[in-house]
């Protein structure tokens, strides 16, 4: 008997002729993910991929744990191989489990045979292995409606697997096969969580971050370092790009009205994000906007903020609200992270009552006004810092 990893593949079963790429790509994800760790055999079959250690006392939990966070796996578990002979399968179900059951009180034995050349069928298999478990546990009973263990007998090609029930793992499609794009990273709680929704629907990104010293700190800086970093076991390696701001933002303070700020800033930004993107061949930028949540946020100031730029703009939050992108920042790990008290450049200089509903010929027209503004934007982007930011990297700051 051996313990090996079984990672279910979902939505990638329907992609039909392009599904080999999809395959591919999940494959060299989780290969890349646990190298560090030791030699892994990763093949794929019957729309499971199989992790298999080549060597003794690898850290599996910790491969587990890894794998649980690569897109493209709806349910995950560990589970005994053993061969395809029913002596060894009930040999190998009181090895792995055994120790478990002695702890319990009831249980079921569920079965799938995708090889149907087996001889025994799914319900022989089911009740002859059942029998086999109470005789070697007699404290033990049969539910089939609420066990406290429900024992899993999978059937292939290659040998049998037995494992406990299924986990929950990161679902959505292999990063990298949806295309690349550019997440604007504030320090807050709303644009991880973008990032996280956009990378689950298959999209390889980096990040940009405007930082405006000296009224924002270093700490905002490495606060944001740090979500990038917490972010990267989801997304995978990236690169942060930190833009200096303070000049592009301190002119449009000092030569617009106050009520268009708020919007002549998110265009402002934009604009930077496109160029910082189509240097480095990305196709989209991606906000944590959500509807309506502030002013910024309106149909006429979101209608404005798009125009400033050619990129398509993806808001994977506009229809959640904040208890919803709350509850994902929690199940993602960002959440404390995001709430650590440190500036946002996007909170500086706000107006008391900005305008939520703009117009774009008011919005020009503050622009025009000033002639200076496109210099500032094309030094800023030109200025940028970029920072690795890669798997393991310690997200503590």
């Amino acid at each position: 008997m051996k313990e090996m990893i079984l990672a279910y593949q979902g939505e990638m079963t329907l992609k039909g002729l392009n599904r080999n790429k999809f395959e591919a790509r999940l494959a060299k994800s989780i290969r890349y993910r646990l190298e560090d760790l030791g030699p892994f055999k990763v093949w794929q079959a019957q729309s499971t991929v199989f992790i298999e250690p080549q060597q003794e006392d690898l850290d599996m939990e910790e491969a587990f744990r890894r794998i649980s966070k690569i897109f493209g796996i709806v349910k995950m578990s560990r589970a005994a191989c053993c061969d395809k002979d029913f002596d060894a399968i009930c040999a190998a179900a009181e090895a792995y489990l055994g120790p478990t059951l002695r702890g319990l009180r009831t249980f079921k034995v569920e079965a799938k045979r995708a090889d149907k050349t087996y001889p025994m069928k799914s319900p022989e298999i089911c009740r002859e292995l059942g029998a086999y478990l109470l005789g070697k546990h007699p404290h033990l009973r049969v539910d089939v409606h609420n066990p406290q263990l429900e024992i899993m007998v999978e059937i292939r090609d290659r040998g049998a697997y037995i494992h406990g029930p299924k986990v929950e793992a990161a679902g959505g499609l292999p990063v990298g096969t949806s295309g690349r794009a550019l997440n604007l990273l504030s320090g807050g709680i709303d644009s991880p969580v973008a990032a996280y929704c956009m990378a689950r629907r298959g999209l390889a990104l980096h990040h940009i971050h405007f930082a405006s010293p000296p009224y924002t700190s270093l700490r905002a800086k490495l606060k944001v370092r740090a979500l990038a970093r917490e972010l990267a076991e989801y997304t995978g390696n990236c690169q942060l790009f930190v833009v200096p701001y303070t000049k592009p933002q301190e002119y449009i303070r000092d030569h617009a009205p106050d009520v268009l700020f708020t919007v002549l800033m998110r265009r402002s930004m934009l604009r930077i994000a496109e160029k910082v993107a189509r240097g480095s061949e990305m196709e989209a930028l991606i906000t944590g906007e959500s509807l309506a949540q502030v002013a910024s946020q309106t149909m006429a100031a979101l209608a404005c903020t798009d125009a400033a730029q050619d990129l398509p703009v993806l808001r994977p939050l506009i229809g959640m609200d904040k208890t919803e992108i709350i509850a994902i920042s929690r199940r993602i790990g960002t959440f404390d992270t995001s709430i650590e008290p440190y500036e946002d450049c996007c909170t500086i200089f706000t107006p008391a009552h900005p305008k939520t509903k703009p117009t774009l010929a008011e919005i020009e027209a503050a622009e025009a006004g000033m002639p200076e503004l496109a210099e500032l934007e094309a030094r800023a982007a030109e200025q940028v810092e970029k920072i690795p930011i890669r798997i393991g990297d310690d997200p503590e700051f």
